[in-house]
Order: structure tokens, then C-alpha cells, then sequence
């Protein structure tokens, strides 16, 4: 490989271009302001405005989303893993049905492992604009995103509708779904009573890796954060080593 091919590959944060109309919470007051970056792999982004920067596929997705202080992103979940690395600034990460269930507060470096099967949404609660990258797993993501039902409601009210094709449609640009498409429906009681409600004292044991912990571990070789015998166990598709500059 040349270096102009391998340029094709590389994505540096300056270059990094945004997409602030990717979910169908982005004219909801409280999440009207961020911004989506799809970096590796397709994402799930839900707008047609969304630019991949790198769109081969290699088994799992690499994002980011950027947020002032005060926004946050809806409850959601996916099929597959989701993990977080703080980039910069404070966030508050919550879950659970109603994001009630519990939260943990992560810091630059901190990485969190959220378990399947359970709404997630987070906000910056710093003093400034914050970024986040995300590991997705699988080639599509997990095949886009499932809201909860209260996050497409208040959506509608703000103009956005979500097809059942994965795509917004904003009634304030005129937009309307084509013939054949119907609105994505919202998880009933049944699914909504198999989504997982777990406790603070299960989920950051055994999710959460804080950034100092992980520098320490690194000192002389590479730490395993995410895999089967890493700090964080589990088999999520792919796997997560911390290095150091020392």
C-alpha cells in the first residue's frame, strides 16, 4: 500500500465532518444541538445527510458524537455492542426504561461497555463541548437503532417521523414518507418488558474501566480492557487494548 492509500484510510479530527440531523431526536429541545460523526463502517445514522468517511466494512462500526454541556442523547438501544470511549469532557451516562435504573458519571479516558439489551441514553455535563467515540458491533451496526417509545413521540411533535425503511422524513422541510412506507412502530408492552433494568452495583463492576486504573495496568505492555479475559469479559465481536505512550 502507497501513501496515497493508506491517506484514504486515515481520518484525522480536524478532518471530521458532522452530521446534525442523524437520529430522529434532532429537533427534540434538550437534544437539538449535537452533532454525529460516522467514522468507520455505515453507522446508524437515520438521515440521508450523514457522511461516512470510511465506509469498508470490517466487522464493527467506529463513531462519535459531539455535544455541548446540557445535551443529551436519547434512550435507545442496539442488537449488537456498544461501547463508549470519552474523548473529552464529563458525562453522565443513564439507562434503564425510563433512564431511571441507574447512571455513572465518566471522565476523559474512561471506557464503558453498556450492556446489551437495555436503553441507554447519555449527557454532557461538563463546561464544554464534549466529544465520545463509539465502538458498534457488526458490519451494519446491529441494523440501526430502536428508540424508546416516549423518544419517537416527542420527536413527532417536533416534525420528524421515522419510516419503517430507517429513514427521517421532517414535516418542517415539507418532507413526507413515499408510498409504501409506514411510520417504524414503537416496542410494545411485551418487548418493552423483556429490556433489561440492571443496577448500578452490577453494571460499573464489571462495564466500566476508569482511565487511571487502565494507565496503570499499561505501564508495560498493552492492557486488555474488552475480551474474554480482559478486565471487562465478554465477547462482543471484537476486542479493546489500551496502550500508553511510556
Amino acid at each position: 500500500m502507497n501513501p496515497q492509500d493508506m491517506e484514504k484510510n486515515i481520518v484525522r479530527r480536524g478532518g471530521l465532518i458532522p452530521c446534525k440531523t442523524a437520529f430522529i431526536d434532532a429537533h427534540t429541545p434538550g437534544s437539538d444541538q449535537k452533532e454525529n460523526f460516522t467514522i468507520i463502517g455505515g453507522g446508524v445514522s437515520e438521515s440521508a445527510d450523514q457522511h461516512v468517511h470510511i465506509s469498508e466494512k470490517i466487522g464493527f462500526n467506529i463513531g462519535a458524537a459531539g455535544q455541548p454541556p446540557k445535551c443529551h442523547n436519547s434512550l435507545h438501544t442496539h442488537r449488537t455492542a456498544e461501547v463508549f470511549f470519552v474523548q473529552s469532557g464529563r458525562w453522565r451516562f443513564f439507562w434503564g426504561r425510563w433512564g431511571e435504573a441507574g447512571e455513572v458519571v465518566l471522565e476523559e479516558g474512561d471506557i464503558f461497555n453498556i450492556p446489551t439489551g437495555i436503553f441507554r441514553g447519555f449527557e454532557n455535563i461538563g463546561t464544554d463541548y464534549g466529544m465520545i467515540m463509539a465502538i458498534l458491533g457488526g458490519d451494519d451496526a446491529g441494523g440501526g437503532v430502536t428508540w424508546a417509545p416516549q423518544v419517537i413521540e416527542n420527536a413527532v411533535a417536533h416534525g420528524l417521523v421515522l419510516g419503517d425503511n430507517g429513514q427521517l422524513y421532517d414535516s418542517k422541510k415539507g418532507e413526507a414518507m413515499p408510498d409504501g412506507v409506514l411510520p417504524m412502530p414503537v416496542m410494545g408492552d411485551e418487548q418493552l418488558q423483556l429490556m433489561g433494568e440492571p443496577t448500578v452495583s452490577h453494571v460499573v463492576p464489571h462495564y466500566v474501566a476508569r482511565y487511571w486504573d487502565l494507565m496503570a495496568l499499561a505501564d508495560r505492555q498493552p492492557a486488555d480492557v474488552i475480551g474474554p479475559d480482559a478486565k471487562l469479559r465478554d465477547r462482543p465481536g471484537f476486542e479493546v487494548d489500551f496502550i500508553t505512550r511510556g
